[in-house]
């Protein structure tokens, strides 16, 4: 099992950022493909970036290319949402997700890939 926990949401006005962060514990958090999703109010939960168990390969959303980068600290068994420049449309609740499968060589961007799920963080850009 990996549990997760993620903080860092907030009240940002347009064009600000926030940093989101995911704790995890549980099994070694290095073995794990990791994955940030958003769901906003009566819509689907959807892929917003995701990053390979070293780090060395990222995928975002088109919708957030070059305003929000994923990253990872094995180290300290934590990944990271830098989100720069958001937009009211970047309201939503966020989740941090790690993936099904330990040791996958594939960085998934479909959440059902991802079987672990932190609680989520509220986001809300006003404009």
């Amino acid at each position: 099992q990996v549990q997760l926990v993620e903080s860092g949401g907030g009240l940002v006005q347009a064009g600000g950022s926030l940093r989101l962060s995911c704790a995890a514990s549980g099994r070694t958090f290095s073995y794990y493909t990791m994955g940030w999703f958003r769901q906003a109010p009566g819509r689907e939960r959807t892929f917003v970036a995701a990053i390979s168990r070293s780090g060395g390969t990222t995928y975002s959303a088109d919708s957030v290319k070059g305003r929000f980068t994923i990253s990872r600290d094995n180290a300290k068994n934590t990944v990271y949402l830098q989100m720069n420049s958001l937009k009211p449309e970047d309201t939503a609740v966020y989740y941090c997700a790690a993936d099904s499968t330990p040791y996958s060589m594939v960085v998934a961007t479909s959440r059902v890939e991802y079987n672990y799920w932190g609680q989520g963080t509220q986001v809300t850009v006003s404009s």
